[in-house]
């Protein structure tokens, strides 16, 4: 029984945390291991010691990655009783994202005897040929072998008189057995992506087929006999090399589409031409018949190339060449493009900061393609088309395609094609190979400089200008514009304050770093609500961004101010950012850095929440900054806070990895842990959590635990040191951040009151109260890293003395300021007193952010106090130092 027991945890656990027998692996006859990565073992074990159940088992998945598989395949033709059988690969990704395929390449003899198996997949395996045993089996209805690399299929392969199902895409085949025409019963069958050149007239007899799909081929042809297909509703011939099609395909009954397009059609019989369900895009219809040339492949044209999912390369010769990849990137080499037989690599890459280079206000939507070899010049241009995902909901944008020379990233001419609805293109053209991708960025107006001077506008808001005196430049230079738009509601929600008002954002580049010989004249429209009538010159602000947006200087004094009814106008020198704002704030650096900060794409939040009825099982989830309130408000009824991390930057799919510090660890045993760690990949369109059971070695019978998620860039750093979150150096560090995590202690104590929530009680975790505002830890971290070389004279100031300094934890920032806030928690005006200290310290600065977070804190205390089901009938209940560290708010 222990044994069993034992076997029953690593099955996995129940939604309490509770650990699940193994019986409950073999529910309903079902065993479904694919998705352990040692599900070969656990069923070996399960075998061995509850043979008479698993004997009787009736639906098995496993992964065909695993390394038992071969052991494992030796038993199931003990399995009589099994109607579905699924031995798929693809579990595991290599190191560049791409699925592996599966270790099977053949099936054991025996396997041929079971007669009630009716659902066989053995896809994404390393399958040459098909095995015999498959050709046994009496009851087989649906049969997948997709994503293997078959070159043929037996030529009795029509002795599976009673399949309906059959799918062999991505593989290698190049013909078709005659056999394939005795499937009397087949309704299904996909064999695209394939290498066919020709059908035997065979597959006409294939009378109950309904869907048929022959795309990704090699066909110039098809058979008159698919005219006697009268159940086939749809016909699927696109991406082939069809030069004619018979027109009796147009009188078949049922069909309601027949996809030709992407063919060598140049002219189709009028009853298909005119038929509504025919697609014909992308055929040379009405187009002359060339005059062949000698050095012509064929009369037809240019070779054209399918490549399978398999292959990584092409050659591409003097002829030129199309070429079509396996996930929908086409090629066009025109004759002369290389002299001599060249042979081209390829590969598409994960996003990861090391392929892809973002500025703060782009999106990726498409994979990194790299070609090799990199730098190769060509005689001509090469045509690409990269397909991307559509930014439906980005406006104001443009879609490019952005290369990489060897030493920069540079935007090429993009031309935007839409192929289908849902399908969109990038074509671009180009000399040289090197990395390639599809991204959406802000609009760009550019335009030549010349020494009489010229004027630019912004296509996006054309009240913003740009004029360029004469003898502004002695030679032509290029410049650059691209405007932010930013609503009014965008800057009230993320400054919480209705009375801040800002114009657009101007980023204006050049390509010369000589700055201008005369001022140039910039006019920017006034911020919503106001105009030349009702200016109050004192509530403006001109602020000068550097490129990077990480500091805004007020140059309103700098410059000479002219205002109109609708614009404001000023001159300048040199470019970068610029952005006018319309506040009662009297320093607003920091603000604006705010409020940048949050327009930048690709932020994210971290949510770590807490079951109510197991605190000890944490849900992270990572989810874009505009789903946070909504995730939280679904989720409160199960579980609670605390408040989602500060924004973190990253891009959609980017791999990245969590590491627990400070005494937490992770249950070894769990399917989804690596090496200790979890790993995530974030795609903004799907959901994306683990549920995860947080473990201790200390004993949180009697205290609670502290602990902190650090999330990193890249590989897994050796050793995660605990004061990790204390060592970012730069941009470029893997670290990405850190979210505290508060475990609740287990039990209260005999003799204690049990907390406000289910029993369990909090450290605190807010400074301040909920009538003078609080600040979380995570705002004192935020602060703690503005502090630099100002954090000795802050800490004299905060009232700490040298020794205490000297004392806190070898002099670090981060510990003195947590030091100092455990000391003052108790003291109700000790967040006024955090202000004065950095005023007097002469940071300003964090003194306008820290007033700024209490107004934001204000606003969200009670509805973080909502989000967690206590409701307003509590606030007055709580301790008057601020809420329980659940319901921490102010980010």
């Amino acid at each position: 029984m222990a044994e069993l027991q034992g076997l029953g945890d690593k099955c996995g656990e129940g939604a309490s945390g509770a650990p699940v027998l193994a019986g409950s692996c073999l529910a309903d006859n079902r065993l479904n291991l694919d998705v352990y990565p040692d599900g070969c073992h656990r069923f070996l074990q399960l075998f061995e010691g509850r043979r008479g159940e698993v004997v009787q088992v009736e639906f098995l998945r496993l992964s065909s990655n695993d390394h038992l598989l071969g052991t494992t395949l030796g038993i199931l033709p003990h399995l009589k009783h099994l109607k579905s059988l699924v031995l798929k690969g693809g579990h595991a990704r290599d190191e560049f994202g791409s699925c592996q395929y599966g270790s099977l390449t053949s099936l054991p003899p025996d396997v041929g005897n079971l007669r009630c198996l009716t659902h066989l997949d053995i896809s994404f395996n390393s399958l040459s040929t098909l095995p015999s045993c498959i050709l046994h089996l009496p009851s087989l209805r649906m049969l997948l072998v997709s994503h293997n690399s078959l070159v043929a299929l037996p030529e009795d392969f029509g002795s599976l008189s009673k399949l309906t199902f059959f799918s062999a895409m991505k593989n290698q085949l190049k013909d078709l057995p005659q056999s394939i025409g005795e499937l009397a019963v087949l309704q299904d069958l996909d064999l695209s992506e394939n290498a066919l050149e020709f059908l035997p007239e065979e597959v006409g007899n294939l009378r109950n087929c309904t869907e048929l799909d022959l795309s990704g081929n090699r066909l110039s042809s098809i058979p008159d006999s698919l005219a006697n297909l009268k159940s086939l509703r749809r016909l699927h011939l696109h991406s082939n090399l069809l030069v004619t099609v018979p027109a009796s395909l147009a009188s078949l009954p049922n069909l309601s589409r027949l996809d030709l397009q992407n063919n060598c059609l140049r002219t189709v019989p009028p009853e298909i031409q005119t038929s509504p369900f025919v697609r014909l895009q992308g055929n040379p219809l009405g187009e002359a018949e060339p005059s062949p040339q000698a050095d012509e492949p064929s009369a037809g044209g240019l070779r054209r190339l399918f490549l399978a999912s398999g292959e990584d390369s092409f050659t591409v010769t003097s002829e030129g060449c199309k070429v079509v990849l396996a996930c929908g990137i086409h090629f066009y080499f025109p004759p002369g493009t290389a002299s001599d037989p060249l042979r081209i690599y390829f590969r598409t890459l994960a996003p990861d900061p090391q392929w892809v280079k973002l500025r703060h206000h782009d999106v990726l939507l498409s994979t990194v393609l790299e070609l090799q070899p990199h730098g190769v010049e060509f005689q001509q241009e090469v045509q690409i088309w990269l397909p991307y995902a559509s930014p439906q909901t980005l406006h104001q944008r443009e879609v490019v395609v952005r290369t990489f020379s060897g030493q920069s990233w540079s935007d090429l001419r993009t031309r935007v094609e839409q192929k289908r609805k849902s399908k969109h293109v990038a074509h671009c053209s180009v000399l040289h190979f090197s990395w390639f991708l599809v991204v959406s960025r802000l609009v760009q107006n550019e335009c030549k400089v010349p020494t009489e001077g010229t004027l630019l506008f912004s296509s996006v808001d054309p009240n913003i200008k740009v004029t360029f005196p004469p003898g502004v430049t002695e030679e032509t230079r290029s410049v650059k514009l691209q405007v932010l738009p930013v609503s009014a509601e965008e800057i009230e929600e993320i400054t919480a304050d209705a009375g801040c008002r800002a114009s657009p954002l101007l980023c204006l580049s050049q390509d010369s770093l000589v700055d201008f010989l005369r001022p140039v004249r910039i006019q920017l429209p006034l911020p919503p609500g106001v105009t030349g009538l009702n200016l109050d010159r004192s509530r403006l602000h001109l602020l000068h961004g550097d490129l990077e947006g990480q500091t805004w200087d007020d140059i309103t004094s700098q410059v000479a101010l002219e205002f109109t009814h609708l614009y404001a106008v000023f001159e300048v020198t040199h470019f970068s950012w610029y952005w006018l704002w319309y506040t009662t704030k009297t320093y607003i650096g920091g603000i604006a850095k705010k409020v940048y900060e949050r327009l930048r794409m690709y932020q994210v939040n971290f949510i770590a929440l807490q079951r109510k009825k197991d605190p000890e099982q944490v849900l992270l989830q990572c989810v874009p900054k505009h789903k946070v309130d909504p995730v939280l408000k679904k989720l409160q009824d199960r579980y609670r806070g605390p408040e989602p991390s500060d924004m973190v930057e990253m891009f959609e799919g980017e791999q990245f990895f969590a590491a627990f510090e400070r005494g937490i660890c992770i249950d070894m045993d769990r399917p989804d842990c690596v090496d200790g760690r979890l790993l995530f990949i974030f795609y903004s369109h799907l959901k994306n959590m683990k549920e995860i059971y947080v473990t201790s070695p200390v004993d949180r019978k009697g205290q609670a635990v502290k602990g902190q998620v650090s999330f990193y860039r890249g590989a897994v750093p050796e050793s995660i040191p605990e004061d990790a979150s204390r060592r970012r150096k730069g941009p470029d560090s893997l670290w990405l951040a850190t979210l505290p995590i508060k475990l609740p202690r287990l039990k209260p104590r005999w003799g204690e009151n049990p907390g406000p929530l289910n029993g369990f009680s909090f450290p605190p975790l807010n400074l301040g109260n909920a009538e003078t505002g609080y600040l979380t830890q995570a705002n004192l971290l935020s602060i703690a890293r503005r502090m630099g070389a100002d954090w000795q004279t802050i800490g004299l100031n905060l009232g700490l003395t040298y020794q205490q300094i000297e004392e806190d934890l070898d002099k670090q920032i981060l510990d003195m300021l947590f030091s100092w806030a455990q000391q003052n928690s108790e003291d109700p005006d000790c967040v006024n007193k955090l202000i004065t200290a950095m005023k007097e310290s002469g940071r300003q600065d964090i003194a306008d952010e820290v007033e700024t977070i209490i107004e934001l804190g204000r606003q969200k205390y009670r509805e973080s106090i909502r989000r967690v089901g206590l409701g307003d009938n509590v606030l007055g209940l709580l301790p008057p130092q601020g809420p329980v560290s659940s319901q921490g708010a102010g980010h």
